[in-house]
């Protein structure tokens, strides 16, 4: 259920890990800027998707509300975007809407310091809220993940009523610098590209030492039996709130990259199918190994991105085709198969390793 990539041999999966680092670091040099730019959303989404491995594959909590987190962390920083892009005025949307002063709420987003931390802060303390009362309750399981979708259908039918505070179903767009450097400028686009790069080693690096701690065999307990854990003395409620507001601050910080490359957020890129669509990153990555999950994202999307270039028409069925193929017929994601074909190979390598000397064994007792 879990794969386990611990399978292949530790030569062999640091090897792998420097080849995936090495590739990020050439990918600038190889890359058009327009493919460079895909490549950086990609990664913005798989700092998402660790942080939604952590809560899913090691805690067993199946959150479909995502997208809110996102959502937060984007509009945090398209609200600082699109205020130094007005360069003092209104908001174009805002004087559509018949607004004549910046709201108040939106005022202290003129720092871009404010920004950052309101896209970190907001989504944790929404994460708290909401796991406080249903983990405090003890409620889990599909009835959890229900809720969860619920929190999405509430926060884009917000988002969407407020027009003039929030741009409405357009969304917040219309940014040209930041920092009064262009977003624009392909110098810029390369350095957002290394610190995007960054943010996700520093969330891997971070979630690895995590689940190496006895906080992580805690979780794990909380997963396998939830019941049981209560029973010698710990409280699964506490321990579930952490992990969930540790993945609601990821998520939160892969909006801010989000936008930075993509230059708007909207109620639809934050609604129920992409919140689903994340979850499928992670299955189909492999949950439960972390760097199987920031696989799955940038696999998936890009593989999205290719089919919808060469097959317009039909892309959706192929993509739907490859979810159901890989749900099927890789339970384990593609960690899970790298993991069972390292196993495979390691069993090979060590019955050759042990014949010639059960041959020899033989002859030397036949003489």
């Amino acid at each position: 259920m879990y794969p386990k990539i611990r399978a292949l041999p530790r030569p062999l999966l640091l090897a792998g890990y420097a080849a995936v680092l090495v590739l990020l670091l050439a990918a600038p040099f190889v890359l058009s800027d327009f493919r460079l730019n895909l490549l950086s959303k990609f990664l913005a989404f798989a700092v998402l998707a660790v942080g939604l491995d952590l809560i899913w594959g090691y805690t067993g909590i199946l959150s479909l509300g995502q997208g809110v987190f996102f959502g937060l962390g984007a509009y945090c920083m398209a609200m600082y975007l699109k205020l130094e892009a007005s360069g003092g005025r209104l908001p174009d949307f805002m004087e559509w809407s018949g607004l004549t002063h910046l709201p108040w709420f939106w005022a202290p987003f003129q720092h871009l310091g404010f920004a950052l931390l309101m896209a970190v802060l907001l989504p944790v303390l929404l994460a708290f809220a909401l796991g406080f009362f249903t983990f405090r309750n003890r409620i889990r399981g599909t009835y959890f993940s229900i809720l969860t979708q619920a929190l999405v259908i509430i926060a884009v039918t917000l988002i969407v009523g407020q027009q003039a505070y929030t741009g409405g179903t357009n969304g917040i767009t219309g940014f040209r610098s930041l920092l009064g450097y262009s977003l624009s400028d392909p110098i810029m686009k390369t350095y957002l590209y290394f610190i995007t790069a960054g943010v996700l080693v520093l969330v891997l690096l971070l979630s690895r030492w995590l689940v190496g701690t006895r906080f992580a065999r805690v979780l794990e307990a909380i997963r396998d039996g939830e019941n049981r854990v209560r029973f010698i003395g710990y409280d699964p409620a506490a321990y579930k709130m952490f992990v969930f507001c540790l993945s609601a601050a990821f998520a939160g910080v892969a909006g801010v990259l989000f936008v930075l490359h993509v230059g708007i957020i909207s109620p639809s890129m934050i609604g129920i199918v992409p919140s689903i669509e994340m979850v499928l990153w992670v299955a189909i990555g492999g949950r439960g190994t972390l760097i199987g999950a920031a696989i799955g994202a940038i696999a998936m999307n890009g593989a999205k991105s290719s089919l919808s270039e060469m097959y317009p028409e039909f892309w959706p069925l192929l993509l739907g085709g490859l979810f159901v193929v890989v749900v099927v017929f890789l339970p384990g994601g593609l960690m899970g198969l790298i993991g069972r074909t390292g196993a495979f190979f390691r069993k090979k390598v060590s019955a050759y390793e042990t014949q010639p000397r059960a041959v020899l064994g033989k002859s030397n007792r036949q003489l």
